[in-house]
């Protein structure tokens, strides 16, 4: 896997670092390391967490995700042409 070229730097919640490698195949990517996002949803501004790894085109979410596909294993959606 190579690593991208982007530098250290922050984009809301989302920390971006030059050792994150992609296997630069665009039909079955594999991302490391995993992928973390928090953000406060809802009136309440409740602390909404998604934890997954992206492996072989398939997405493995983390049990410590707080949403429905917590533990579960999905293909990566088609994306059309944009």
């Amino acid at each position: 896997m190579t690593t991208g070229g982007v530098r250290n730097k922050k984009a809301g919640n989302i920390d971006y670092n030059p050792r994150n490698a992609w296997n630069g195949d665009v039909d079955r990517p594999t991302f490391a390391p995993s992928v973390l996002v928090t953000y406060p949803w809802g009136p309440e501004q409740m602390q909404v967490r998604c934890h997954s790894f992206v492996r072989d085109g398939r997405i493995e979410f983390l049990s410590d995700c707080t949403h429905a596909l917590a533990g579960q294993t999905v293909n990566l959606p088609e994306i059309g042409d944009y």
